[in-house]
């Protein structure tokens, strides 16, 4: 979160000092500090505090910001005292062997999981999954691996495809609160004057309803129009509840080692990740 705020913040070996976005108040934080501040939270999962590797960024930048992110995880590690699980996060920019390197130094440590993090930061799919090519081989085989940050289905599904177990991302609560939503034929932009009078569900292609079962199209477009909470609530509780069948038809398809079950939900998270110009929703 303090990379996101550019200017504002400057990284040193002791930790990063950043100004505050809503008050401009000067504020100090070491991967100690970060660690303190999880646990009083009471947080399940305590992350290692890093530097999230600027994109683009030249091979000795991304160098320099690894090694940076690997000496503070190391110092998270004995900052951490709670029953808490904590996680190391790999860094490394967009090139492989930097990123194969940190994850083969987290996997040495005594850690509950590790995270794939720098990643969605503009670099497209392809580059993305090359940089989890590159570390997964590298992560223990019974621990957790996160990718942090992703994504659509499609980014999700590739990726839990190549190893990751755990996803995180606000693309279906930000998307629904602006009336899209994800569908088996594409994203659609419930704005649209096409759905004015359109009196079906939201996905008839879908065998399973979903929480706006009984809702057409037209009414969910009308709440959308009218700034009404209930249509953004609706279609964000639609956007997660389709995230998780894609996720559980994908469970099962592997568990059962069924080829042709996993390409199907290739196909379809494929399909539901087009951006609403390119839907196909009939």
């Amino acid at each position: 979160q303090v990379w996101s705020l550019g200017e504002l913040n400057k990284i040193s070996e002791e930790g990063v000092k950043f100004s505050s976005p809503y008050d401009g108040k000067k504020i100090f934080m070491t991967p100690e500090d970060s660690i303190m501040i999880q646990e009083n939270l009471g947080s399940d999962i305590v992350m290692a505090f890093d530097e999230c590797t600027d994109y683009p960024s030249t091979y000795d930048e991304a160098k320099q910001s690894m090694e940076l992110s690997m000496r503070w995880a190391k110092r998270c590690k004995d900052a951490h005292k709670s029953k808490s699980a904590l996680f190391g996060i790999v860094q490394g920019g967009m090139h492989e062997d930097l990123r194969a390197a940190h994850a083969k130094t987290l996997a040495a440590m005594p850690l509950d999981g590790v995270a794939i993090g720098g990643l969605s930061v503009g670099e497209g799919q392809e580059i993305m999954l090359r940089m989890v090519e590159a570390a997964v081989p590298e992560l223990p085989v019974d621990k957790p691996r996160y990718l942090m940050g992703v994504g659509h289905p499609s980014d999700i599904v590739e990726a839990a495809l190549r190893g990751v177990d755990m996803f995180d991302c606000v693309l279906p609560s930000r998307a629904g609160r602006h009336g899209q939503v994800y569908t088996s034929g594409g994203r659609v932009n419930l704005r649209n004057a096409r759905f004015a009078r359109d009196e079906r569900r939201l996905d008839p292609d879908w065998p399973e309803p979903g929480p706006t079962a009984g809702l057409s199209r037209a009414y969910l477009r009308h709440l959308v129009r009218c700034e009404e909470l209930l249509g953004k609530r609706l279609c964000t509780w639609h956007n997660l509840w389709f995230y998780q069948q894609i996720m559980q038809r994908l469970r099962e398809a592997i568990a059962a080692q069924d080829a042709a079950a996993i390409e199907d939900v290739r196909r379809i998270a494929a399909c539901a990740s087009r951006p609403p110009g390119e839907a196909t929703l009939s």
